[in-house]
């Protein structure tokens, strides 16, 4: 039987295992083709694939199992669940691939794209550089078709001729699209999440009252030189996600 092939995982011995490898795992899945295999293979061989013992592959599938995302059978095997709901959390622990599996899985429009003057508020990412190439897109529940977010990405002009608007149109996020298919090494991301009021256009996409609730996110993405190569701009609706951080302690003998 064939069996559904995840992405490979470049492992940051600073995170947990197991929550890195959950995560990669889960953004294949959720961004998986339509004809893609529903059968994983065994936990040795996703062991194997990832570089992680068992025991820590045992981890990350009970994780998915949790969500709803795979069921397990005994002698059958671990199967993707194909209806799985995709809604869930806002959940960051400082992987790429974390940032991947939470803007995998939705059903995506691409509004437009094309160059676009550096907004004021931006200049700061991008020094000396009058104008970026801005690709806007609009995020919708896979199961209800409700629209969750929009987003607009401003990419770096040497990055932006390697983005290809057609993965973002099958659903693609961007850190996907740029690590991916750009080629571009990330080094690191930063977030920065707010409280904002709907403005008139973010009330027209997400079909909200106007000067209500939304979740407003701003990721700056920079490569290993350090310079910005995408300042990600998401507003979410209020009602539709939360926003957590889970802080590793460590601990003494």
């Amino acid at each position: 039987m064939t069996v559904f092939a995840p992405d490979s995982l470049e492992l940051n011995r600073k995170l947990p295992l197991w929550y890195q490898v959950s995560q990669s795992l889960r953004a294949s899945i959720l961004g998986r083709p339509p004809e893609a295999p529903l059968r994983l293979p065994t936990e040795e061989r996703l062991a194997q694939h990832y570089g992680v013992s068992v025991l820590t592959m045992r981890q990350a599938l009970k994780e998915l199992e949790n969500e709803g995302l795979i069921s397990r059978h005994r002698r059958r095997g671990t199967f993707i669940e194909p209806d799985a709901r995709r809604s869930r959390p806002v959940r960051l622990l400082g992987s790429v691939d974390t940032i991947v599996a939470q803007q995998s899985g939705e059903r995506t429009t691409l509004l437009g794209h094309g160059p676009e003057d550096v907004p004021s508020e931006l200049a700061e990412y991008f020094p000396q550089i009058a104008r970026t190439t801005s690709y806007r897109r609009l995020r919708h529940d896979p199961d209800t078709g409700e629209a969750t977010n929009w987003a607009q990405n401003f990419i770096h002009p040497g990055t932006a001729p390697r983005v290809d608007p057609a993965d973002l149109e099958r659903g693609w996020p961007m850190t996907k699209v740029l690590r991916d298919r750009a080629g571009v090494r990330i080094s690191r991301i930063t977030d920065t999440v707010e409280a904002r009021l709907a403005d008139p256009e973010t009330a027209r996409l997400l079909e909200v009252p106007l000067l209500s609730p939304i979740m407003h996110y701003t990721g700056v993405t920079y490569d290993q030189d350090g310079v910005v190569v995408d300042v990600a701009l998401i507003h979410y609706r209020g009602d539709r996600f939360s926003f957590s951080v889970t802080v590793e302690a460590q601990l003494g003998n």
